[in-house]
């Protein structure tokens, strides 16, 4: 029940974001990556990493979300890419061990596509462990290559995906980290429209990873 409308959730905004480019919004889901921290140079390239070409020119900071006075308060900090803009989710959605709690919109900065964050209750559970529940929610992921990263003291896991769903005309790439936190587990999402939209937003996932800051408990 709990994961069945994390599914229903995830394809319902496959499908709106589908009408909306076909009513005209048009359509475009990117800094540099540190080697010794991403999954995708862990090995051999697989088909999730070589489908999403590697992302453009750093981002550029456009503030901090999850501290105070900010839109939506979090167990972690981390720094905006320029443009994009966040509200706090109101009824948090359930996938798996964690739910959807603030939305980061790509669309002010002329991309499709979301960096969604999200919440659990503090347990045993290690990041990968968190990620793999997340993914099992979400379904219709396949190709998954994990690796682990780093920043400011917090340990995380991350992974690298291939998307399919009933809404699209084939598998796209996603990227997801998490990292456990006193306050619980949380996880930061970027899929996207397709390849070509998550390719753009990469540099903005991308400086999230790298500026993710506790905030204490």
């Amino acid at each position: 029940m709990r994961f069945g409308a994390g599914r229903a959730w995830h394809g319902g905004v496959h499908a709106a974001l589908l009408v909306a480019v076909l009513a005209g919004c048009g359509a475009g889901d990117g800094g540099e990556r540190d080697g010794a921290n991403d999954p995708v140079t862990k090995g051999p390239a697989s088909s999730a990493a070589s489908s999403a070409p590697a992302s453009g020119p750093a981002a550029v900071s456009g503030g901090t979300l999850g501290g105070a006075g900010s839109a939506c308060a979090l167990p972690v900090t981390f720094e905006l890419a320029e443009g994009w803009t966040a509200e706090a989710v109101e009824v948090p959605l359930e996938q798996g061990p964690v739910a959807l709690v603030c939305e980061v919109d790509a669309k002010p900065a002329g991309s499709i596509g979301f960096l969604r964050v999200w919440t659990g209750a503090p347990g045993d559970a290690g990041a990968r462990e968190v990620l793999e529940g997340f993914l099992a929610a979400q379904g219709g992921a396949g190709e998954e290559e994990y690796g682990t990263f780093t920043a400011d003291g917090l340990s995380g896991a991350e992974v690298a995906y291939r998307y399919t769903s009933e809404f699209l005309d084939g598998p796209k790439t996603e990227h997801a980290l998490a990292v456990t936190t006193p306050d619980g587990p949380v996880v930061v999402h970027l899929g996207g429209l397709d390849d070509a939209e998550h390719r753009d937003m990469l540099p903005a996932y991308e400086l999230a990873r790298r500026t993710l800051r506790g905030t204490g408990g």
